[in-house]
């Protein structure tokens, strides 16, 4: 299952990178993260920062270990994670729009065998509540970027 979600905000490009890879202080930009923690860094870059992120959902906090494996600066980056017989891959990308950039955020769901294809199956009916948050996440960012 794909999710798809973008926004366009007024600022720099560099403002805009600044915050989406602001990795370590993103539970004060964005409002649906409760907690993060580095695990790993890099040694300069992106590609490699590992981390530890907890949302709550449905009530209940849910930590999911992240990490970079594609970047561009002042393009885009990429993240897997793999839980409960998932791996979750997700691209936050910058592009240039009529009035300002435009911010996508992406996050695909592949189930990895019979079971977690099964369990798949209902997902479909929370495709609207990711795409929400999705964008949630990214007005907190436009927030935060504008109002700098």
């Amino acid at each position: 299952m794909i999710v798809k979600a973008q926004v366009t905000i007024n600022g720099s490009k560099a403002a805009i990178w600044a915050a989406i890879t602001n990795i370590r202080n993103a539970s004060e930009i964005i409002s649906g993260i409760e907690n993060i923690e580095v695990l790993e860094k890099p040694a300069n870059g992106l590609v490699g920062l590992r981390w530890r992120e907890t949302r709550m959902y449905f009530g209940k906090p849910a930590a999911v270990e992240k990490w970079i494996t594609d970047a561009a600066e002042n393009e885009f980056y990429k993240t897997r994670a793999e839980s409960d017989g998932f791996v979750f891959l997700s691209t936050m990308s910058i592009s240039k729009s009529g009035s300002g950039l435009t911010v996508t955020s992406v996050h695909e769901s592949k189930p990895q065998g019979i079971a977690a294809t099964l369990k798949s199956i209902p997902m479909v009916l929370f495709k609207g509540v990711i795409k929400k948050a999705l964008l949630q996440d990214l007005n907190d960012i436009k927030s935060a970027v504008e109002q700098e």
